[in-house]
């Protein structure tokens, strides 16, 4: 009886650890490969799986889309600059089987392949397609591990440049290069307002000549202005051009009357030589204006 109860546990036992063995458990993310005796039989979809216990073993491989960093890279360029350069990729298994069968380790494959593909793009750009066409590098550089990585069951689903280190001394001749370009564009903003403003004054000048009163309305206007400060000063502005024209009319209108001044100086003094002339010098010019000499009377 007692060896009869014995062999009824150990086959109660047996068949608990067979049970064990042949059920198990795969998770949404994951997808089961079946190997029996070595040989890949299959794969089971997520849920209870029943294998043979002994026979069969069962390799799960999950689905979910692996974060993979790049380390830092030092990588010189196209036209010879030194970078440190790092990234970010991101794949995932799209075939369970190949991914379990044709490669041992799928996350250190993807990593060292995608530094010397890394390398490899980035070296072929100079620094400043590195800095302005980040996503045509990114789109080399995932096709490239594409070609490589869908052997394995894998699909890289993105590639992106993380960080760009540069040296302190391209870091300063980029810096004095972008105040120089600003500096550039400020000028020609400057040139190009002075060259509108010159055309405006232009128009505007013209449009005064054609309208004297828009002189005066604009002195008024001058005048509204300077009055809104509470200044004490007043200030009549005249206009430029009929003030030098004034100004000539009077200096002309003097130099006629100095000239005249000097004939008429010249005539008194001729006037005074001849009247001390002597007989049959001819008869004395006596300036007009001037007194009459005096007639000696006659004897009787």
């Amino acid at each position: 009886m007692t060896v009869v109860l014995a062999i009824v546990v150990v086959v109660i036992v047996l068949i608990l650890v067979a049970l064990a063995m042949s059920l198990h458990v795969v998770t949404q993310y994951e997808k089961g490969v079946v190997f029996r005796f070595g040989r890949v039989t299959g794969t089971k979809d997520p849920g209870l799986a029943v294998i043979v216990p002994i026979a069969d073993r069962l390799t799960k491989v999950s689905l979910r889309i692996v974060t993979m960093p790049i380390q830092s890279q030092g990588i010189i360029t196209k036209d010879n600059v030194s970078v440190d350069i790092s990234a970010v990729a991101y794949f995932r298994v799209v075939d369970a089987v190949k991914a379990v069968v044709a490669i041992e380790n799928v996350t250190a494959a993807i990593d060292q392949i995608a530094q010397t593909t890394l390398r490899k793009v980035v070296g072929q750009h100079s620094l400043d397609e590195i800095l302005a066409e980040t996503d045509v590098i990114n789109a080399g550089i995932r096709q490239i591990l594409d070609v490589t990585t869908l052997d394995w069951g894998v699909e890289v689903t993105l590639v992106e440049l993380k960080d760009i280190q540069l040296p302190d001394t391209m870091k300063r001749a980029m810096a004095k290069q972008a105040e120089a370009e600003r500096e550039k564009r400020a000028k020609i903003i400057a040139a190009e307002g002075e060259s509108l403003a010159a055309a405006a004054l232009g128009d505007a000048s013209d449009t005064m000549m054609a309208h004297p009163l828009a002189l005066q309305l604009r002195n008024l206007q001058t005048l509204i202005e300077l009055g809104v400060d509470k200044n004490t000063t007043v200030v009549f502005p005249a206009p430029l051009m009929s003030t030098i024209s004034e100004l000539g009319s009077f200096l002309a209108r003097e130099t006629k009357t100095s000239e005249s001044v000097v004939a008429q100086a010249a005539a008194y003094a001729a006037a005074a030589t001849g009247v001390g002339a002597a007989p049959g010098t001819g008869p004395a010019l006596v300036p007009s204006g001037a007194p009459a000499a005096p007639v000696p009377a006659s004897p009787l």
